[in-house]
């Protein structure tokens, strides 16, 4: 049996920026895939104490996308980003108003917006974070795999509680 590799094993012997680029969209397409699919009602659903939910995951994670992206590599204002800027509590919490194709719409967005902010600058370029100082785009690409990587993980559990659907497709 034959099966196709993946986008990041596609890279394996790709430059050091199309190996972050590719595991980063990699783990993007797999939360994204968890919240496709499911009815509004389960997008909402706490199966957990917190705030968890697979809706909230998405959310969160665009205005993740946002921070790492357009406020420290960019240097731009929270005021001057469209969406939510920070990733606190706030950013889990979905409106009574808000379905699954908008966060499905708002994560890409926020992605592709992420995608051309980090292709005008090289790897080793910086921005300023509030607590951490000057930061490399090559670390948070590797901050932004590995936090998207762990809610996609979260997503999995949730999703097959929801379903029993497994795998990041």
């Amino acid at each position: 049996m034959t099966t196709s590799l993946d986008e990041a094993e596609q890279v394996a012997t790709g430059g050091e920026r199309e190996v972050l680029e590719r595991f980063l969209d990699y783990q993007r397409r797999a939360v994204r895939n968890k919240l496709v699919g499911v009815s509004e009602e389960d997008a909402r659903r706490r199966l957990v104490p917190s705030l968890t939910t697979l809706g909230g995951l998405v959310k969160h994670l665009a205005a993740v996308e946002r921070v790492w992206f357009q406020r420290v590599l960019a240097g731009h204002s929270p005021e001057a980003i469209t969406g939510y800027a920070s990733g606190d509590s706030r950013s889990w919490r979905l409106a009574l108003d808000e379905t699954v194709d908008d966060l499905l719409s708002e994560y890409e967005s926020a992605c592709a917006t992420s995608r051309e902010m980090a292709a005008a600058y090289a790897l080793d370029d910086t921005g300023e974070h509030h607590r951490l100082g000057k930061v490399a785009l090559r670390w948070i690409y590797a901050h932004m795999i590995e936090e998207t990587a762990r809610h996609a993980g979260h997503a999995d559990i949730l999703r097959e509680q929801i379903d029993g659907a497994t795998g990041d497709g």
